[in-house]
């Protein structure tokens, strides 16, 4: 016996989710690439397999839209690949309900506090990208120490201000910081968001765990104020996300460290 709607749907062919993570080598890149965005270069030495595979598995991850691509702002010749954790999100509950309409991918119950966790967001300047990841962490997990700073530090840029001001965050007078001012200081992540700050110095973490996001500078492209606005939405937006990501991967990985050690 079958409920309404349900024989078609197990009977008919798997959802392209499930037939492409469903393969070894491409759910091995999928978790590289979950936590941190790479070079193909690296990819091959991590998972030990040829880049001309890689390079094709890669290929049809970024077709089906779970995998995104972006030229490296330090060498153009090469590029760094990310993991739509969002997009992979949405397939996943498709996969779900192709199978059963009862398999609605359910909202999780918001996470309690996880431990407090050092933070570290670094990128040239200092003027977008770094001190917005530090003031949406902040928001996102109050009980984390979070710090931001570049390598050549230069005056907060004005939409970087203005765009906090949509999440409900007042970024107005405060200083760039060096990166020299936390040397010496623990951090449990340092998170590279500039391409040229992580391939120029790339023992910048020390013990801390590493991790790197290629993310535009918002401010490269010019034009006034205006102009160049929509392009600090975006960077505002995929930090908020991927900030969210991570802080939901620290506190599982808190909660298990915790039930192991029972």
């Amino acid at each position: 016996m079958y409920f309404a709607g349900v024989e078609s749907s197990v009977t008919s062919a798997p959802p392209p989710f499930v037939r492409l993570a469903g393969h070894p080598l491409r759910w091995r890149l999928m978790g590289e690439l979950a936590r941190s965005d790479r070079r193909v270069r690296e990819l091959v030495s991590l998972l030990d397999q040829p880049q001309n595979l890689l390079s094709y598995h890669l290929r049809r991850l970024r077709t089906a839209g779970l995998v995104g691509a972006r030229r490296s702002t330090f060498d153009a010749r090469d590029a760094y690949y990310h993991l739509d954790l969002g997009n992979c999100a949405g397939a996943l509950a498709g996969a779900g309900l192709a199978l059963h309409p009862g398999l609605r991918l359910l909202l999780a119950p918001p996470a309690p506090p996880g431990p407090p966790c050092r933070l570290l967001f670094l990128c040239t300047g200092n003027s977008a990208r770094s001190p917005v990841a530090e003031a949406l962490a902040r928001q996102q997990a109050p009980q984390a120490v979070v710090a931001s700073a570049g390598t050549r530090p230069k005056p907060l840029h004005a939409n970087a201000v203005r765009v906090l001001r949509a999440y409900g965050i007042d970024l107005a007078g405060r200083p760039p910081r060096h990166l020299s001012a936390f040397e010496g200081q623990p951090f449990d992540y340092v998170i590279t968001l500039c391409d040229r700050v992580r391939e120029a110095c790339p023992e910048l973490a020390g013990p801390a765990r590493q991790v790197h996001w290629s993310i535009p500078d918002p401010a490269a492209a010019g034009g006034t104020g205006q102009d160049s606005y929509p392009a600090f939405q975006r960077m505002a937006a995929e930090l908020h996300a991927r900030i969210g990501f991570l802080l939901a991967a620290i506190t599982s990985a808190s909660a298990h460290a915790s039930i192991q050690e029972e």
